[in-house]
């Protein structure tokens, strides 16, 4: 019921991105602040005001620091982008608003103004919801941006880097008669079929396919020095140069090909290899 909550999400280990976000974040809490003024402070003396505005704005900011880039600098074990979740992201965004929360409350009781009871206590957390709001919104739309130029990037390079081999390759199956010998280049790719592999390859403007009785282990190794021949998954190997488009998103890509009714899935293991290479 909860697997969702294992799925992959990319944690934003950009300390310099995160720097400005942090600092645009507490100065729009001082704006909010300012221009609304919750939890009563319209009350209060001006003096009074301004420390409260200013001090829940400098909390906001020390407190995002502390999160975004003390704790992910010192524990660099913790937080790992490729085994980063959404059950992580959730409790992590839930750990920084309570940081921020308990900091509003301990300066309310520092400064002494008035007695913060239930009501005040739960504004405070109500305010401390805006910077992680601002934060997961700007955080999801930027991932989604650089995903989409990620992918842009690879289809580009797709079109403008297509290497070509003509060498022979000789699949020898365990029945004779499904041997198959032909040039490399022309492979779109190879799929495991249980005690078999599915060879697909071009022919003029047709594709042509054969069973042949291997392992896709032999098929690795018989590849092993074409890089363009590459193992995206544990059932497929595909030739990067036939590639036609990879659509996705930040939980995984898919590769489709000219002529070809189905897509390959990329394995989350094999998706920062297969951008090496293109």
């Amino acid at each position: 019921m909860f697997k969702f909550l294992n799925k992959p999400y990319p944690f934003n280990d950009d300390l310099k991105y995160n720097s400005k976000l942090i600092f645009f974040i507490s100065i729009g809490v001082l704006v909010f602040l300012y221009l609304f003024q919750p939890l009563d402070v319209s009350l209060m003396e001006r003096r009074e005001k301004l420390y409260v505005v200013i001090g829940l704005a400098a909390i906001t900011f020390l407190s995002l620091s502390l999160n975004l880039l003390i704790l992910p600098s010192l524990f660099t074990n913790i937080f790992i982008k490729r085994i980063w979740n959404i059950k992580k992201e959730i409790f992590w965004n839930l750990w920084i608003l309570t940081t921020i929360s308990v900091g509003y409350y301990l300066y309310y009781e520092l400064l002494g103004i008035f007695h913060v009871d239930f009501k005040v206590i739960l504004g405070l957390i109500v305010i401390a919801i805006i910077p992680i709001t601002g934060l997961i919104v700007v955080n999801r739309n930027r991932m989604l941006r650089a995903n989409l130029k990620l992918i842009e990037g690879i289809n580009k390079k797709l079109k403008d880097n297509k290497s070509i081999e003509e060498k022979l390759v000789h699949f020898v199956s365990d029945y004779a008669k499904d041997n198959l010998s032909i040039k490399v280049s022309l492979i779109i790719l190879i799929r495991a079929a249980n005690n078999y592999i599915e060879v697909f390859w071009r022919e003029g403007k047709d594709i042509k396919n054969q069973m042949i009785r291997t392992s896709l282990r032999k098929a690795e190794e018989l590849m092993k020095e074409h890089k363009f021949i590459f193992k995206c998954h544990r059932s497929y190997m595909v030739n990067i140069n036939f590639i036609d488009k990879i659509e996705g998103s930040i939980r995984g890509y898919n590769l489709s090909f000219e002529n070809l009714n189905f897509s390959i899935p990329v394995s989350k293991n094999f998706a920062y290899k297969l951008k090496e290479l293109i």
